[in-house]
């Protein structure tokens, strides 16, 4: 226990053969349950999951005594077929719902997350200030000196996309898997109609705000090892940032339209309505019309449409400004 709550680990591991097993041994130990989730692995990795549980000394590996019973506090869990990292995480957050968790962490098996530093991952959740919390490579140059140039670009536009589509707007890299989630707003989010694979992280924020639930960035450096990531930026900006506009405007009908109204959502329609009918109108009269009047009043409805769009994001910023608990270390 950390300060009187229950805590559980989830640990999804695809692969991850000679990296896990570490990664299992180096959980802090006041976590009272690790969930490891292999993910349909192709390697020895299920195998390595399992002589680390069975090597564990009986002190760290029997957590309480539970109904009359000694309770495992490593358990490992194994998917059939491969379902995605999302799935895996799912899968471990299912475990934890059904044991009661007062706060649940992912620590992925890959070894690029520092497990000593997860009670600060903890501790805004316990305090009362934040339901979620993630980690940010970004907030320093020497945070992030270990990501490469590809890295970067491709997390900075991801995060700048996942700012709007999410309405966290302070919020930075969303693709950091190192993250706390207290029981209250497990218990509320939709975890089934979440994406299965690398969007996941995306999708839970849209949901975790959605639902007016608090997030803090938690600083950390970025590590990376011989391990190869499963992320191909190339094939997966493209997928996510479609993903990410669905669920900007899921986010938008339910929060400013079915559980509450807000004008911003006004502002957004006729600003992108007004700025296709201004495009539209501007190619006609160049192109068909030769009209420099026709151009000229094209820019204006195209300029007035875009400030009715950036009107909109300072109402959706100052809506959900509440919901950043920024923290310091």
């Amino acid at each position: 226990m950390y300060r009187g709550k229950t805590v559980a680990v989830v640990i999804p591991a695809y692969n991850e053969e000679g990296l896990v097993g570490a990664v299992i041994d180096s959980i802090p130990a006041y976590v009272d349950r690790v969930y490891v989730v292999d993910d349909c692995s192709t390697d020895s990795t299920w195998k390595e999951i399992n002589d680390r549980v069975e090597g564990v000394d009986e002190q760290r590996l029997t957590a309480k005594t539970d109904g009359g019973r000694l309770t495992s506090r490593v358990v490992p869990i194994r998917h059939e077929t491969n379902q995605g990292v999302g799935a895996a995480i799912k899968t471990g957050y299912q475990r934890a719902l059904t044991d009661g968790m007062d706060v649940t962490a992912v620590i992925n098996g890959d070894g690029q997350m520092d497990p000593d530093i997860l009670d600060r991952f903890i501790e805004p959740i316990v305090e009362g200030n934040a339901e979620y919390t993630k980690g940010n490579r970004l907030r320093s140059s020497e945070l992030r000196s270990e990501m490469s140039t590809w890295r970067f670009t491709g997390n900075a536009i991801l995060t700048f996309l996942t700012k709007i589509s999410s309405g966290y707007w302070k919020m930075t890299d969303p693709q950091n898997g190192y993250t706390a989630i207290s029981l209250e707003a497990l218990e509320a989010i939709d975890l089934d109609s979440l994406y299965d694979r690398y969007g996941f992280l995306n999708d839970l924020l849209v949901s975790l705000n959605a639902h007016g639930y608090r997030v803090a960035d938690i600083p950390m450096k970025a590590v990376y090892g011989d391990e190869e990531s499963g992320i191909r930026y190339s094939s997966f900006v493209p997928g996510l940032s479609l993903l990410l506009f669905q669920d900007f405007l899921w986010r938008l009908k339910y929060k400013y339209f079915v559980t509450d109204f807000h004008p911003l959502v006004l502002f957004y329609v006729l600003g992108t309505l007004g700025t296709l009918l201004g495009v539209g109108y501007g190619i006609w009269g160049v192109v068909v019309d030769s009209s420099l009047i026709a151009g000229g009043l094209a820019l204006l409805i195209v300029l007035f449409s875009t400030t009715l769009v950036l009107f909109a994001m300072v109402f959706d910023m100052q809506h959900n400004e509440h919901l950043e608990y920024k923290v310091s270390f």
